[in-house]
């Protein structure tokens, strides 16, 4: 099979096309799970497609688009943005981590080296996102409005613990998928 790559700019259209996949996908597992991908309590599984971004580099952008369409249905412009840039930040932190495993393991990414991808993700969203709910939604109820301290201590290990599942549960789920597609192509 011929892999034929028209320029687009600096990106090919194989990129776009797979940013596109990707984008669409974070949309859909977060829509299919919108009970729990949102608010205080969240766990939001399409956290887990940060994994793509040692496959492709369109995982970057795909994860980043998705994430803002994603949010574009939460009501909050805040989280619109806020939230979609602590994903952009993530996913691009990831990028090196990816890429330094990948020259290392190359096609063969093994558990270990696994577990290192999604830290960026974990971070960056514990740290970020409680903000954004604090002041997006105005979320008080994990205490009282007068311990904000509180309230946003108790939403960083929230988030942190929801973005644990989604990229160490639901993120070897993505890698397995990938590494079969991986081997078809």
């Amino acid at each position: 099979m011929i892999k034929e790559k028209i320029k687009c700019g600096s990106m090919t259209t194989q990129l776009i096309a797979q940013a596109s996949i990707i984008a669409a996908l974070y949309v859909v597992l977060s829509l299919l799970t919108y009970q729990f991908s949102y608010l205080e309590i969240q766990c939001r599984v399409a956290e887990a497609l940060c994994m793509t971004v040692y496959f492709t580099p369109a995982g970057v952008w795909g994860v980043f688009i998705g994430c803002l369409i994603t949010n574009m249905f939460s009501g909050s412009w805040i989280d619109m943005v806020f939230g979609s840039l602590a994903t952009l930040i993530a996913v691009f932190l990831t990028k090196p981590i990816a890429s330094a495993i990948r020259k290392k393991c190359g096609d063969n990414l093994d558990f270990k080296h696994s577990l290192l991808i999604p830290i960026p993700t974990v971070i960056v969203n514990a740290v970020v996102i409680p903000f954004v709910l604090y002041y997006g939604y105005g979320i008080v109820t994990m205490g009282s409005a007068t311990s904000k301290g509180a309230v946003l201590g108790l939403m960083a290990f929230s988030i942190a613990a929801g973005e644990i599942i989604s990229c160490y549960v639901f993120g070897p789920i993505i890698v397995k998928i990938l590494r079969e597609a991986e081997k078809r192509i």
